[in-house]
C-alpha cells in the first residue's frame, strides 16, 4: 500500500510541475492550448525515445 501511495504522490508532482511550467511559459490567458502543445511534445519526445530503445543495434 505504501507503494502505490508513493506513485500516486510522484505522479501527482509530476502532473503539477507540468501545470507550473506551462503556467510559466504560458500564462493565464493561453492556458489550455499551451497545455495541448507541450503535452503533445512531451509525447513526441517519449516515443521518440522509446523507438530507440526497442531497436537492438546489430
Amino acid at each position: 500500500m505504501a507503494l502505490l501511495r508513493g506513485i500516486f504522490w510522484i505522479a501527482l508532482f509530476i502532473f503539477f510541475t507540468f501545470c507550473f511550467v506551462v503556467l510559466f511559459e504560458y500564462g493565464t490567458h493561453d492556458f489550455t492550448n499551451g497545455f495541448q502543445k507541450e503535452f503533445s511534445r512531451v509525447k513526441t519526445f517519449v516515443l521518440k525515445q522509446v523507438g530507440k530503445a526497442e531497436k537492438p543495434k546489430k
